[in-house]
């Protein structure tokens, strides 16, 4: 059987297609992918004044899933669209023009034959819980089949955490040691038969695109002249125009006063990574009140506690670095530190291939991923080496999605499954006796064919 899930983040939209064993559902078959398609273009929040054409932009990843998907087995393949920040800060900016967004994917995705169960925007929690689940799914750490025909559940040590940062909110969720103690933080999930209390928190506007809109927004704030801007995260050599407009359209930049919204901004690259880090820092508040655990802003956060899986822009950033090879925190700040001082002159021969915009913000994403990790969430030179950081686990991509549709679609039972059914235990054994028996009875078969063989041509001889 497939499922498709649509994850409509804030700054793209991908189409995942997952397929299973059609007699093994409720968690007795793993769930595969078995093709992922980026839609072309922004998220669906870009097109609040083109409703029509976010719906027109999913037709393509759609008709390519109708090409995978059995005819005969369409109709039956559960639909899914989940959005998340993207969607989430243009309802609190315009909910008009969100649900016509909403109503015109809708429409395009009931033109194709499939049992389409709807379109929701997720909430923060909601999106860190179903990428906890992901992962852990695919590791086999929530539950675990045995040769025997067993179902066991691992040690809850083996259980990871999840650490996800999208275009408009990063996400961090994990089994805490201590009973969490705000509800607004906790996710109480029965899985298997067994229940898991987790930490989660979404932050709002802390999403690697609107972080860094947020960065040049207060960069431009503290200049001492209105029309420029030195940039210590981007490359030395670098420069750029933009408009007022451009530097204050998103609601996570708050407008100071009345600015002309034609007004030309020069952006100059300074290269330097001390002064980068520095100003990163000021998006957050790091202190907590008295007697209380935080990550940043006040948020209550229980101490981070064992492993932990990064992934999507955790991933990519590192990646393009070749930072995800469990490199010490030393060796990462120091790889950093170089790349940043490069002047853009070398860094585009260096790579020559390179999308300019991401070349342009490779520092400034990188040392934004470092502030959130060490400073935000407050792991430091010991639990550095927890973790790991991946795209992928068992040929699957880690995020939402996967956990989002195990969940609608019950492939994750509140109960334990009961026992596969198959060949009980003593009949495994009886079979694999019986298995060499009959391979012992071929050898010594073929054994006396040769030597009947062997005979003849003695006699003959």
């Amino acid at each position: 059987q497939y499922g498709l899930v649509f994850d409509a983040g804030s700054t793209h939209t991908a189409l995942y297609i997952y397929q299973w064993p059609a007699d093994k559902e409720n968690g007795t078959g793993i769930v595969s992918q078995v093709e992922s398609c980026a839609v072309n273009g922004s998220g669906i929040s870009s097109y609040a004044d083109d409703p029509a054409g976010a719906g027109a932009s999913l037709k393509p990843c759609l008709d390519k899933a109708m090409t995978i998907i059995p005819a005969g087995q369409q109709r039956e393949t559960p639909t899914y669209l989940g959005a998340t920040a993207g969607m989430r800060l243009l309802r609190e900016q315009n909910s008009t023009k969100a649900e016509q967004v909403f109503a015109e994917v809708t429409k395009a995705i009931r033109e194709y034959p499939v049992d389409f169960r709807g379109a929701q925007i997720l909430t923060g929690n909601e999106e860190g819980s179903f990428g906890w689940i992901t992962v852990n799914y695919l590791l086999e750490t929530l539950i675990k089949y045995s040769f025997t025909g067993e179902w066991t559940h691992p040690p809850m040590e083996d259980v990871v955490g999840a650490l996800d940062l999208g275009g408009a909110s990063t996400q961090i969720t994990f089994l805490p040691g201590t009973t969490t103690g705000d509800s607004n933080m906790r996710a109480l999930l029965r899985l298997y038969g067994a229940n898991y209390s987790v930490y989660t928190h979404s932050y709002l506007c802390y999403g690697q695109k609107q972080a860094l809109h947020r960065l040049m927004a207060s960069l431009h704030q503290d200049s001492p002249n209105p029309q420029q801007i030195s940039h210590p995260c981007y490359p030395g050599g670098y420069q750029e125009n933009i408009t007022i407009a451009e530097l204050y359209n998103s609601p996570c930049v708050p407008t100071p006063g009345t600015p002309n919204p034609a007004q030309v901004v020069t952006v100059t690259g300074t290269g330097d990574p001390a002064a980068c880090s520095t100003a990163i820092q000021k998006l957050f508040n790091f202190t907590c009140g008295a007697n209380r655990t935080c990550g940043f802003n006040g948020v209550y956060q229980p101490p981070v506690r064992g492993q932990f899986f990064a992934f999507s822009a955790f991933y990519h950033n590192l990646h393009f670095l070749n930072l995800t090879g469990e490199q010490s925190l030393s060796s990462v700040n120091e790889t950093l530190w170089k790349f940043c001082t490069r002047n853009w002159k070398m860094l585009q021969k260096e790579f020559p291939t390179v999308n300019r915009t991401r070349l342009r913000e490779s520092c400034a994403a990188s040392s934004y991923v470092l502030t959130l990790l060490l400073q935000g969430y407050k792991f430091d030179h010991q639990t550095w080496h927890n973790i790991h950081f991946r795209r992928q686990v068992s040929n699957v991509d880690v995020g939402w999605t996967l956990g989002y549709m195990l969940n609608l679609t019950n492939m994750i039972p509140s109960e334990a499954p009961q026992r596969v059914v198959g060949l009980p235990r003593i009949k495994w054994v009886a079979a694999t006796v019986l298995l060499a028996i009959i391979l012992i009875l071929v050898f010594c078969l073929i054994t006396a064919i040769c030597y009947q063989k062997n005979s003849s041509v003695y006699e003959s001889l």
